[in-house]
């Protein structure tokens, strides 16, 4: 019988992990599991029935305050608030190495997602529809954020996004140094990443979700589909794990 080398030397290192670092909620911080129960149900959803169908604020259906006027994707869903379990779900993901959070945001993305499919976003159409769609791409971290971490947490959750989806991977932004986003303003956001962001690969003419892990002001988001869009793809529908509102 063939052994998988590489699988078993990963199982014994998650093995000896878990004896050194044992599982704890990320939530809470009790129990073995990585998000318990009482946190799970606890998590502070966005209803997409009142969202924002353009930048996805939380009870923006009506009249939004929130959007920015250049805004260019087609719709943006976001799944949660960004504060308590969420937040720190995002932040134990990045900063903590919490890779097996990667599922769990994609899972979020997905059930967001579906929800949303039932509502109209500015141009009429379903804000998210599957069907229609021809991959999934995601906002790249710089090198900087690259090399400090190891790993590009987007990236992560975009693959475990196309298992649940179907849809491929579509590695398609780069995206250049700048000041670190979260220090900045609103309108200081934007300048930043100007001319930031620029293409890895053909997308005319390809129908993408663009997947982000926060959206504060959408400058990411937007500075991303600016690219995609000058590219030739059609304006990009938008989803994102947290929306600070």
């Amino acid at each position: 019988m063939r052994v998988d080398c590489r699988r078993l030397l990963r199982d014994l290192a998650m093995d000896a992990a878990e004896l050194l670092w044992p599982t704890r909620c990320v939530g809470c911080g009790a129990g073995e599991t990585l998000l318990c129960d009482d946190c799970r149900l606890d998590l502070p959803w966005i209803c997409q029935r009142w969202a924002c169908p353009s930048c996805g604020a939380p009870y923006g259906w009506l009249c939004c305050t929130e959007c920015r006027r250049d805004w260019l994707p087609r719709s943006c869903v976001c799944a949660m608030g960004f504060r308590d379990t969420a937040a720190r779900i995002v932040t134990i993901f990045k900063d903590g190495h919490e890779l097996r959070l990667a599922p769990v945001i994609a899972a979020a993305l997905a059930c967001a997602l579906e929800e949303a499919a039932g509502w109209p976003a500015e141009d009429g159409l379903p804000r998210h529809d599957l069907k229609s769609l021809d991959g999934i791409c995601f906002v790249p971290a710089t090198a900087k954020a690259f090399a400090r971490r190891g790993f590009d947490h987007m990236e992560l959750v975009a693959r475990e996004l196309s298992q649940i989806t179907g849809l491929p991977v579509c590695d398609a932004l780069l995206r250049e140094q700048g000041a670190d986003q979260r220090t900045l303003g609103r309108d200081e956001r934007a300048c930043n990443l100007e001319g930031r962001v620029s293409l890895a690969q053909d997308v005319a003419g390809k129908r993408l979700l663009l997947i982000d892990d926060v959206a504060t002001t959408g400058a990411s988001l937007g500075a991303c589909a600016r690219a995609l869009c000058e590219g030739g793809a059609p304006a990009p529908d938008t989803c994102a794990f947290a929306r600070v509102w």
